[in-house]
């Protein structure tokens, strides 16, 4: 029996393009989670509940949108076009502490997330993960 190694999967193109938008950015919402929390315990930011809180102000949809705006120009045409897929994918509920753009724009960059997650390219992420935190 073989073992998927989860941690570093590399699916072919056709089987990403079968994912709706919204299921890489719920992958993509998880990616972006991870690094973080990997970010603020590696900063040694906070601790106990101020570690939950960070992590919370920096997963919101508004910082999210923020975030996304800063490696907008950095997007390979392949990125720029999964960037704009999830933006525009139907979304039934907004949280009310966010506008729809800003929303629709964290959804976008949590897809583009997902969406190099599964094609293997970790230091691509990486790489625009960096830029995103930079102050």
């Amino acid at each position: 029996m073989s073992m998927e190694n989860y941690f570093d999967l590399r699916l072919p193109q056709d089987e990403i393009r079968a994912i709706s938008s919204i299921g890489l950015a719920h992958l993509g919402d998880a990616v972006y989670e991870l690094l973080v929390r990997s970010y603020l315990c590696s900063h040694g930011k906070a601790t106990g509940k101020g570690l939950h809180r960070a992590t919370v102000e920096l997963v919101r949809a508004e910082s999210q949108s923020a975030r996304a705006e800063r490696i907008l120009p950095l997007l390979t045409e392949e990125e720029a076009a999964v960037f704009r897929r999830g933006r525009n994918a139907h979304v039934n509920s907004i949280p009310h502490s966010a506008s729809r753009g800003e929303y629709l724009r964290a959804t976008a960059l949590e897809s583009l997330l997902g969406y190099l997650y599964l094609k293997g390219e970790t230091q691509r992420i990486n790489e625009l993960f960096c830029r995103m935190m930079e102050e």
